[in-house]
C-alpha cells in the first residue's frame, strides 16, 4: 500500500506561485510514475504534470507548459509542483497520483493509477 498527503495549496492572484507537496509513505519503492491530477467543478480531472520516479523523465499537459514544474525529493518521498503565472483556468482541486506500474512511460488516464491522494485546493483570482 501506498499512501499520499498533498498539501499547499490555497488563493492566489492571477499572476502568483504556489508549490503544491505530496508526501509518499508506504511501499515508496513499488512507485514508478507520480503525477499530478486537477478536477474543476462540472469537469472531469485532467493530467496536469507526471515524473518517472527511476529515469526523471517528466511530461506536462500542454496548458502548464513553461508554466508549472514537477520535481522529486528523493530522501523526502515528496513530490512538488511549483506552479508559476497562475491562471483563473487553474483553479481546480489537486491531486497526486501513483503509478505502481514498471513497464510504460507517463500516462494521462487517470484511471491508470493505482493511489491517490485527498486533494488540495487551489483557487486563482482575476
Amino acid at each position: 500500500q501506498v499512501q499520499l498527503v498533498e498539501s499547499g495549496g490555497g488563493l492566489v492572484q492571477a499572476g502568483g506561485s504556489l508549490r503544491l507537496s505530496c508526501a509518499a509513505s508506504g511501499r515508496t519503492f513499488s512507485i514508478y510514475t507520480m503525477a499530478w491530477f486537477r478536477q474543476a467543478p462540472g469537469r472531469e480531472r485532467e493530467f496536469v504534470a507526471g515524473l518517472r520516479m527511476r529515469a526523471g523523465s517528466t511530461y506536462y499537459t500542454d496548458s502548464v507548459k513553461g508554466r508549472f514544474t514537477i520535481s522529486r525529493d528523493n530522501a523526502k518521498n515528496t513530490v512538488y509542483l511549483q506552479m508559476n503565472s497562475l491562471k483563473p483556468e487553474d483553479t481546480a482541486v489537486y491531486y497526486c497520483a501513483a503509478d505502481i506500474t514498471p513497464y510504460g512511460g507517463i500516462v494521462v488516464v487517470s484511471s491508470e493509477y493505482d493511489y491517490w491522494g485527498q486533494g488540495t485546493q487551489v483557487t486563482v483570482s482575476s
